[in-house]
Formats: structure tokens, sequence, C-alpha cells
């Protein structure tokens, strides 16, 4: 081994962040129990060691309901092993990450219909329920 040579260690630098980040979920899931509090961690303001994202990833594990919505690239949402926790993360048309989220909360922020889109589905279906006009019974014709 020369100086010039890299230094191998026996065991990977970790900056330890997943056992503290694993705790404040759990205060996380106390505050949404007890006063229905959600809260979003940025994963990307961590200074997360290599590997380490992926072992959070593992340790949280998958749950029972994902979704994946396209809408100015491809945001994959995931209820991880435990109920109310949530892995949200969000890539731009390139596919690049642009966000990654832990969200405890009873369903995510970005699956929730906001009023607008909700009062924009109601004309619709209304203008389309209108132009159909009434439906006459077929055995009495009225």
């Amino acid at each position: 081994m020369t100086l010039q040579d890299p230094v191998r260690a026996a065991v990977p630098f970790n900056r330890g962040n997943v056992k503290p980040l694993l705790n404040e979920i759990i205060h996380a899931l106390d505050r949404l129990l007890g006063d229905d509090e959600p809260t979003v961690i940025d994963l990307a303001s961590l200074p997360f060691a290599p590997g380490e994202l992926a072992e959070l990833e593992d340790a949280l594990g998958s749950g029972e309901l994902t979704a994946e919505l396209d809408a100015l690239g491809k945001s994959l949402i995931r209820e991880t092993a435990y109920p109310g926790v949530w892995w949200v993360e969000h890539r731009n048309t390139a596919g690049d990450v642009v966000g990654r989220y832990i969200e405890v909360t009873r369903s995510p922020e970005i699956l929730m219909s906001q009023d607008a889109d909700i009062g924009a589905g109601r004309a619709k279906l209304r203008d389309s329920f209108d132009s159909t006009g009434p439906e006459l019974n077929k055995e009495t014709g009225k």
C-alpha cells in the first residue's frame, strides 16, 4: 500500500441517521394519534452516508398501498409496513429524484382532492348529466 492508495475501512462509513430518524417517526405517530397532527420529514435535508437511505427504506418496509402519479414527472407514494407512515418520492420528466419525504399522516396530501378540482369535476359531471336528457322508462315510455 502506498500513500496514494485509498484507505479501505472494514466498517462502512455511517453517520448514524437511521435510528434517530425511526425514533422521530415514532414521535410523529404519537402526534398523529394524539393531536391529529401530520409530520413531513424532508429526506433531502438530512446528511445520509452512502447506504443509509437504503437502510432506512429497508427498515420501514412496504405496506399494502402504492400510488403512482404522472404530473410533471412521476411521483410514487408508498405506504410503509407501518400504517400512517408513507414514503413519497417525486421525479422530474427526466426521471431524476427532485423530492423524497417521509409523511406521517392518515393520507398523503398529494392524494387529497383539492376543492377546485372537485368543483371542476362536479361541473363536468353536471354538464354530462344535463346533456343526456331525461331517460324514458322503456316499458311505460315516460
